[in-house]
């Protein structure tokens, strides 16, 4: 077997990974690269493997870091089999053409308004494509076994990321190998914990969180005192969210924090159609969570959906206390850039990140302090307080991957550590050797590694 990564190392993001094996070729996961100019510029460049040359792609999860390339890859030749779970197809058709209609959005954005160097400014990939790729999505269930490809027999093991989310095992010619997906973690507010796997011969593991441990500090004590503090100040908090999954998470904490009177009955609005859409699939993926029909219900009834760009818009012309959430999670696109370029310059509000943000985002840039950030081609002064919920973070932290590594009855062969920033990702590989001793590397961007018996 032949292993290439093609994304997400060295990097949280674009993740890809090749495999050769038994004369076939599969890509696990077909994501973006987000965040710094050089990493997108990837998405631009020729495909990193010849589409037509594969067998099939198999999912991790729907998030477009995993799987928003799909549409490219369709653009530019590929027909077989996606394979995925239920849930992530479900995601999926929500996500893609999202994705799609954002990429379209933005080149005619950048035409009208002038501010493209390239003449015309043309999308990375269009809506007929996301269409195109959302046709080749098979589902198959959790803990099934199946042949992706002659001689490749894959197995789907939920992993407690989003709805949906799972490692990857894939067997072939008495040797096997687990790609981990973005590891959820075991005492989530909404998801199920992380289903342990027990052997390996290789491991390809996440390091999102690779050298740092959540706080254990509530979540929910710490968004309330965000919350309150805005509405002393009369502003409203603005929450760049991840649409799929954190957006729900931050629904179901407000609903809590309201039904036990530690928030005011301020309004919240959800500003995106694609998480409101997100939000509706709990109820149709009940085994994946921890909440009932009913919890299902609050979490979606707290908030006022606001669908049409009318509604946006008007919604910048509100003052006072509010919460409003509003994807992206890093605020390198969609509705919410709209609402910081209307309250990040008032010192009243709060721009609440509540999760990972990607080296070169928006979302980065104003963790560390930025007091500007560039926003459809002008520069916005941000006032408002800025602020990191890193505690409602969907990623294992470095404690909860080693707990997770802790199921396996045998040290794989060979550990790769990926999807991690250099920090991240090294300080795992440290800690791994260091008390489990196993071997381990961190792979450079495309570098290729034989997989030997």
């Amino acid at each position: 077997m032949k292993l290439s990564f093609l994304g997400a190392a060295g990097t949280v993001t674009g993740s890809k990974y090749l495999l050769e094996a038994a004369e076939s070729r599969v890509l696990v996961d077909c994501g973006l690269f987000q965040g710094y100019k050089q990493l997108r510029l990837r998405n631009w460049a020729a495909p990193p493997v010849v589409p037509k040359s594969l067998a099939a792609v198999i999912l991790t999860h729907a998030h477009i870091d995993h799987s928003g390339y799909l549409p490219l890859l369709a653009k530019n030749g590929f027909t077989g089999p996606v394979y995925c779970s239920s849930a992530t197809r479900d995601l999926c058709e929500i996500l893609l053409p999202d994705s799609a209609h954002l990429q379209e959005e933005g080149a005619e954005y950048a035409n009208r308004r002038g501010f493209s160097k390239h003449h015309p400014a043309l999308p990375l990939y269009t809506s007929d494509d996301a269409t195109r790729a959302l046709a080749l999505l098979k589902t198959r269930a959790f803990d099934e076994e199946w042949e992706a490809a002659p001689g490749l027999v894959v197995r789907l093991v939920p992993n407690g990321h989003i709805l949906g989310s799972a490692s990857v095992l894939i067997r072939c010619a008495g040797k096997s190998i687990v790609f981990s997906g973005d590891l959820g973690r075991p005492n989530d507010l909404v998801m199920k914990p992380p289903v342990p796997l027990h052997d390996a011969d290789y491991l390809v593991l996440e390091s999102t969180y690779g050298d740092r441990r959540h706080d254990s500090t509530d979540p929910r004590a710490e968004l309330a005192a965000i919350i309150n503090r805005t509405v002393r100040r009369r502003g409203a908090v603005i929450i760049p969210s991840f649409a799929i999954g954190r957006a729900q998470t931050l629904l179901y904490a407000v609903h809590l924090l309201k039904a036990d009177g530690r928030i005011p009955d301020v309004p919240v609005f959800l500003n995106s159609p694609m998480a409101a859409n997100a939000t509706r699939l709990f109820r149709a993926h009940p085994g994946e969570h921890r909440l009932s029909h009913e919890q299902c219900e609050q979490m979606a009834n707290v908030a006022t959906i606001i669908n049409s760009v009318e509604e946006s818009i008007r919604l910048n012309e509100r003052r006072g206390p509010m919460l409003i959430i509003s994807a992206s999670g890093m605020a390198t696109g969609g509705r919410v850039l709209h609402h910081l370029k209307t309250f990040a310059p008032d010192a009243r509000n709060t721009i609440l990140f509540a999760g990972f943000q990607a080296g070169g985002t928006r979302g980065a840039a104003m963790v560390a302090g930025a007091t500007a950030i560039k926003i459809f081609g002008e520069y916005v002064p941000v006032r408002a307080e800025v602020a990191l919920l890193d505690t409602l973070s969907a990623h294992a932290d470095y404690q909860e991957i080693m707990a997770w590594l802790g199921y396996f009855r045998e040290p794989p062969r060979q550990t790769f550590i990926v999807h991690g920033e250099p920090p991240a990702a090294d300080a795992l590989r440290r800690r791994i050797e260091a008390e489990l001793r196993w071997n381990c590397r961190v792979p450079e961007h495309m570098e290729q590694v034989e997989l030997v018996s």
